[in-house]
């Protein structure tokens, strides 16, 4: 990865955990990141089942099996340019909410965009 360290991918109950992302969702976020050229802080990678239920995340969360991150992002300027080169990247399910988007390449779901 050339934009990001694997550390920023960790549950934070669980350090080293960012090493359990599927390999191919880590090289398209980096790939997104190359494409939008604004910055990307991740909120959340992969997620423990512990920190999971903390946060109240769903319990088919793909960040359980890390196929998701979120992003942080509160301005609409680079939201745009993040959205557009997640799809770019191939991400096919995206949720846009007021301060993140969430990103996922979970092969076990259907295609989604949406709304928090």
């Amino acid at each position: 990865m050339i934009f990001f360290e694997i550390e920023e991918f960790d549950s934070p109950d669980e350090p080293g955990s960012g090493a359990k992302m599927n390999k191919h969702v880590l090289n398209q976020i980096d790939l997104a990141r190359a494409t939008a050229c604004v910055p990307f802080k991740i909120n959340s990678g992969y997620r423990t089942t512990k920190h999971n239920q903390k946060i109240v995340g769903s319990p088919t969360s793909s960040h359980l099996g890390g196929w998701a991150v979120d992003i942080h992002c509160d301005n609409s300027g680079y939201r745009e340019k993040i959205v557009y080169s997640l799809m770019l990247a191939g991400f096919r399910r995206i949720g846009i909410a007021n301060t993140f988007i969430h990103a996922d390449m979970d092969p076990f779901k259907s295609t989604a965009m949406w709304l928090y």
